[in-house]
């Protein structure tokens, strides 16, 4: 037999939601943005003297630099963009409820 939902359980489940929608960002993001950031250093490679220079400790940290920016950023519009579905979620249940008790206070229209 399922107990019913009390509100504890749906804001912990709502927080696991969005912590793995905050993950995906992030490893969608680390992806995007060390791509960008291998080619950015491959051609710093192939035209820059200084680049060639530098040590392979500061290369990883550059390349490192760009993936923990790109997780952080889409993380966090990915975080934002759950945040604006829940709200949206919520203001439809809370119409829904609404016009549910206007039903039952005042009768359906006899249109329908």
């Amino acid at each position: 037999m399922s107990r019913p939902l009390d509100i504890n359980t749906i804001k912990h489940q709502e927080a696991n939601q969005a912590s793995w929608e905050a993950c995906k960002g992030a490893l969608s993001g680390a992806f995007k943005w060390g791509v960008a950031s291998a080619m950015l250093g491959g051609i710093g490679y192939a035209v820059s003297p200084i680049y060639r220079g530098l040590t392979i400790q500061f290369k990883v940290y550059i390349q490192m630099s760009g993936m923990v920016l790109g997780g952080m950023l889409e993380a966090d519009h990915r975080i934002r963009e759950y945040e604006k579905t829940m709200r949206m979620r919520r203001r439809i249940a809370a119409d829904q409820a609404m016009w549910r008790e206007f039903e039952e206070t005042y009768g359906k229209d006899e249109d329908e």
